[in-house]
């Protein structure tokens, strides 16, 4: 049932409650649509005093982070949450993690600025786990990106779409694992997008002759750039 009394709260008594949680296990193979319903039933079983919009369907008022591809796990993704109500932290936590599913568990919560810019955009940076998990040449696979980025943009299709790239602006850096069975890599979003992991590397293996290897892929982190290049992180 909605929270009639979060109904007629205006937008100058709400509260942003930012969450951080985890997408691992099975549920990688989650959409971002099947994990913004999963939430938002997580949230109304908890019974926070949520806020909802003002337009006709009355929503929630929840943001995300940038969707993760499907079969992408995450160490830390990330929601606001609008509150009517200023209540503690640790007991609107409690009561999340109480309410959601064990691989989707939050695992920290805090409030932060209300008028900063909605959360996809104002997470700019993020750092990848990318591991080669068959018999594909990681070394290989190396002088495939170095090809690629001294190339400077990627063209690829997506669905019946061509989307392009810009390495130079997406691709900070990439380094080979210590480990040796994959790579590190960060990447910055831009206003025309960002660069999916599994689309470099489907890249690398074309330029040298590969098929597509078999990936573990994982978003480690994510941060907002500053104005000043440094990074800021979300909570």
């Amino acid at each position: 049932m909605i929270n009639t009394a979060a109904i007629t709260n205006s937008k100058l008594n709400q509260y942003r409650l930012r969450v951080r949680y985890c997408k691992d296990g099975r549920l990688a193979h989650l959409g971002h649509l099947e994990v913004i319903n999963t939430i938002n039933r997580s949230v109304r079983r908890s019974q926070l005093p949520f806020a909802v919009g003002n337009g006709f369907a009355r929503r929630m008022r929840l943001q995300f982070s940038q969707a993760l591809p499907v079969g992408a796990a995450s160490l830390g993704e990330y929601f606001d949450l609008f509150l009517t109500e200023e209540m503690d932290p640790k007991a609107a936590l409690d009561r999340l993690a109480t309410s959601s599913p064990t691989l989707l568990a939050p695992m920290a919560a805090g409030y932060v600025p209300y008028g900063l810019p909605a959360l996809e955009a104002w997470l700019t940076r993020s750092t990848w786990s990318v591991n080669v998990i068959d018999e594909t040449s990681v070394e290989t696979l190396a002088r495939g990106i170095d090809a690629v980025r001294a190339q400077g943009s990627l063209t690829y299709l997506r669905g019946e779409k061509e989307k392009h790239v810009d390495l130079g602006r997406t691709l900070v850096s990439c380094e080979m694992r210590p480990s040796g069975n994959g790579f590190l890599l960060d990447c910055c979003s831009t206003e025309e997008g960002s660069l999916r992991p599994t689309v470099l590397i489907a890249a690398a293996a074309r330029e040298e002759g590969l098929a597509m290897p078999a990936l573990s892929v994982c978003r480690v982190a994510q941060w907002h750039e500053d104005e000043d290049g440094s990074l800021v992180e979300p909570m």
